[in-house]
Order: C-alpha cells, then sequence, then structure tokens
C-alpha cells in the first residue's frame, strides 16, 4: 500500500507510536509518506531518524504564537483547542498540493484532480492533526486518537491535576466530549490504545452522534459509520533489550516526559506522599527524575532533598537508566492509554511497582509481572520489597519482559494495523459503491 500519514509532532524515539507504526509498516514493503508538523529544530533533527522508512517526508514548523494565537481565536468557537492547537495554513496548503499532485483530493481544492488515487490511505494522528484529516475526500482515512482525550480531561478536571491544568480541562472538556463524539463517524476506521478509552469513546457516539446521519460539522462533513479498534501501544523488543549489567543499589527510576501534566503531579505526589516513607526505612536510597523540559517545580525538588533526588532533564537515550535502576516507579495518579514507561522498563527486565492508573490499561498482573500499589503506604513497601529482595527482583523482572514479549511487540501490532488497513479500504469502497 501507498499510505500518508498526517502527524501532529514529528516521530521518534520518544513519539513511540507513529515512529513504529511507520517504521514496522515500511519494512513490510508498504510505500510511506510522511506531512509532520514540527515545533523546533530538535524535532526537525528528529526527522533524519525517519528518512530511511519514508518515501517522502515533510514537515512544517508550527512557531509557539502560532499555536496560541489559535487558541485565542478558537475561545469563541465550537471546537476544541486541542484540535486547533496545530493549525496551519502552510500544512492545509502543503497536504492540498500533496493530495492534487498525486491525484487525490482535498475540500476546496480547484486544480489537480483527474480521477486517479496514488495513495490507497490516509493515516491522521493524534486529535491535535484531526482537522487536516477532515478536509481530505476521495481516500479511505483511519484517525488514530491514541487516548481518549475527553476522558484523560475529566481526570485532570476532577483530580489532583495542576491548577493549570484544570483551568485547561475546564475551558476544553465540553466541546471536547462534543467533538470526540462526532469525529468517531467521520472515518472508516478510528484507533485507541485500550478498552477503557474505546467505551469511552464508543459512549461519546452514541450521546453526541445520536442525531443520525444528516449531522453536519462546521466544513459540512457528513456523519459515516464509525468503528473503533484498539491497537496497544508497542515496544521494540531490540532497542529496549535486557543489558548485562548489574543495577544500581538503592535506585529508583521516574522516567516521562516532564511537561506532561499527569507526569508532573505524579512525580510531585512520589516525592511527598510516598520517598519520605521509603526514606523512613531506607535512607539511602536515590530518585531519578528523567525526563525532557522539567518545570520548575520538578527541578526544585532536588534542592531540598540534595542527591537523594536527581532531575535530569532531557538525556539522548533512556535505556542507560533503566538498566541502572533497581526498581521503575510509576506512581501515576491519573491517566488514559497505555504507560510506555512500564512497557519499556518492562522490557529491560527493570522490576516495575505501579499505582493502578499507570497499568489500567494493560492485563499484566500483580506480583507477576509487576508489583502495585494502591496508597502511598503500600507503593512504599511495594518498592522496599523488592529493593530488599534481589531474588524478586529478578523474578518480577524477567516475567515482566515475557509479558511485553507476548503482548506488546510492535511486530504484531503492525500485523493488525494491516487488518484495520484493508478492512477501512474495503469499507470505503462498499460505501463509494452506494453512492
Amino acid at each position: 500500500m501507498r499510505i500518508l500519514f498526517i502527524t501532529p509532532y514529528v516521530p521518534s524515539l520518544f513519539r513511540v507510536r507513529p515512529y513504529n507504526l511507520i517504521k514496522y509498516l515500511s519494512q513490510r514493503g508498504h510505500r510511506i509518506s510522511l506531512l509532520s508538523l514540527c515545533t523546533s529544530e530538535k524535532e526537525e533533527q528528529d526527522a533524519e531518524l525517519l528518512k530511511p522508512y519514508c518515501e517522502r517526508l515533510q514537515t512544517v514548523y508550527v512557531p509557539l504564537h502560532r499555536s496560541l494565537w489559535n487558541c485565542l481565536r478558537g475561545l469563541g468557537s465550537r471546537l476544541p483547542l486541542q484540535a486547533l492547537y496545530c493549525y496551519s495554513p502552510a500544512m492545509r496548503k502543503l497536504l492540498e498540493g500533496e493530495l492534487n499532485s498525486q491525484g487525490s483530493k482535498v475540500i476546496g481544492a480547484r486544480t489537480g484532480f483527474d480521477g486517479r488515487q496514488s495513495y490507497d490511505l490516509v493515516h491522521i494522528e493524534h486529535l491535535r492533526s484531526v482537522i487536516f484529516g477532515l478536509d481530505v475526500t476521495g481516500l479511505p482515512r483511519v484517525y488514530d486518537s491514541v487516548d481518549c482525550i475527553s476522558l484523560l480531561f475529566e481526570k485532570v478536571k476532577h483530580g489532583p491535576a495542576t491548577p493549570g491544568s484544570r483551568l485547561k480541562a475546564w475551558l476544553d472538556l465540553e466541546r471536547t466530549k462534543r467533538f470526540e463524539g462526532w469525529l468517531v463517524g467521520q472515518f472508516e476506521r478510528v484507533l485507541i490504545t485500550s478498552e477503557a478509552d474505546r467505551q469511552a469513546l464508543a459512549g461519546l457516539h452514541a450521546h453526541f452522534g445520536s442525531q443520525g446521519s444528516r449531522t453536519k460539522d462546521p466544513k459540512g462533513c457528513v456523519w459515516k459509520e464509525g468503528r473503533i479498534s484498539v491497537l496497544p501501544n508497542g515496544v521494540d523488543l531490540e532497542y529496549f533489550k535486557p543489558i548485562d549489567q548489574p543495577h544500581c543499589p538503592d535506585t529508583l527510576l521516574y522516567l516521562g516526559r516532564m511537561s506532561y501534566h499527569a507526569n508532573i503531579s505524579s512525580v510531585l505526589y512520589l516525592v511527598h506522599e510516598i520517598m519520605p516513607l521509603i526514606w523512613a526505612k531506607r535512607p539511602s536510597v536515590r530518585l531519578l527524575v528523567v525526563g525532557k523540559d522539567p518545570p520548575r517545580e520538578i527541578r526544585a525538588l532536588s534542592r531540598p532533598h540534595g542527591p537523594l533526588v536527581t532531575v535530569t532533564g532531557y538525556v539522548p537515550d533512556v535505556r542507560p537508566y533503566l538498566a541502572r535502576a533497581t526498581v521503575s516507579v510509576n506512581p501515576m495518579v491519573y491517566a488514559v492509554g497505555i504507560q510506555n514507561k512500564v512497557l519499556e522498563a518492562m522490557a529491560m527486565e527493570t522490576p516495575v511497582v505501579a499505582t493502578p492508573a499507570a497499568c489500567a490499561s494493560l492485563s499484566a498482573r500483580d506480583g507477576d509481572h509487576l508489583l502495585v500499589g494502591h496508597s502511598p503506604a503500600q507503593f512504599a513497601n511495594q518498592v522496599l520489597r523488592l529493593l530488599e529482595d534481589q531474588r524478586l527482583q529478578q523474578r518480577i523482572g524477567s516475567s515482566g519482559r515475557r509479558y511485553v514479549e507476548q503482548h506488546h511487540d510492535w511486530d504484531k501490532m503492525a500485523d493488525r494495523l494491516e487488518e484495520i488497513y484493508r478492512e477501512a479500504i474495503e469499507g470505503y469502497m462498499r460505501h463509494a459503491g452506494r453512492e
């Protein structure tokens, strides 16, 4: 197949889902073209890693002031700010030119359509780029929602999030629910990472799609029957694999993009509620917080705790940190979808302690593949168990690796995605035949 990917950020080793889907589809002989928005020079550099897997690759820079202006203008609209944040006239023009040059079509395009369709399918990643996918006609489209953003906003609004995150959720929740419920009907297939998120999207579609087949969005698209498929995140098992070196004693690791509000809340919960209980029993335990763009409140944690808490910021390769850590700690206080940091630690045989929120979308078993802590005291006790018992570390680590091999191999995810693509194309052709 020839597949056009549209993403709101450059897929990379940190944006692992689109990166690995592109990589594994390309290795299976599919021809991939990528149109991606980007926000920094670092993202432009990341794009170089994708060139071996892409027949064509083009990026469009979206400066922060453009995104802020999009949101400001969008406050009075019915569209969610998440969907407007990355909007770029340059990207729309690039997409129009790309599809017209290939014989496909964009709403509003006036030239270049000659009835041919060189692309077999368009794959749109995330709510932040879905507006561009809505512009495309004349091709089957698959929308990868990744997570149900409305479900995330519900948890942020009513959970222990930062004040700024709660404000954003309050501003955007209701229109995001309406928009996500409507979106489900606009694509041949919709992808989601977990069953809980699938149920949430299906509920939104049932509620906001009740007006039937003549309901239209602001751009004039009509409803089409939508189907939601769970496609879990995977792990590159060759990249994330055990390294033959001993774990550093009494070393805990929290791994995640530190500009993300759920990670900020989790680290604050970890340091203020859980770590004092651990330090009371083992004063030598060190915590490493590894991830790009830590805000001031996270960087400040290293000051009162001295060498016991280290905030690294961006690191080019997280594997040495995963290999050295005695335990990967994942005390998410709210979450949606699948937590890649949990899977990557398990893949490297680093034992994991998680809250229920961090592993709710996995079929991993507590006490077998990982350990679960429901409260600060229970979480601390699970960590202390691992620190004190090397045999338990080895058993949980090895079992975690086997779980990931069985359930989260990207090669198996690519297998399933090929099936979904074929179903989307067949559904599109049936629908086109009825018109």
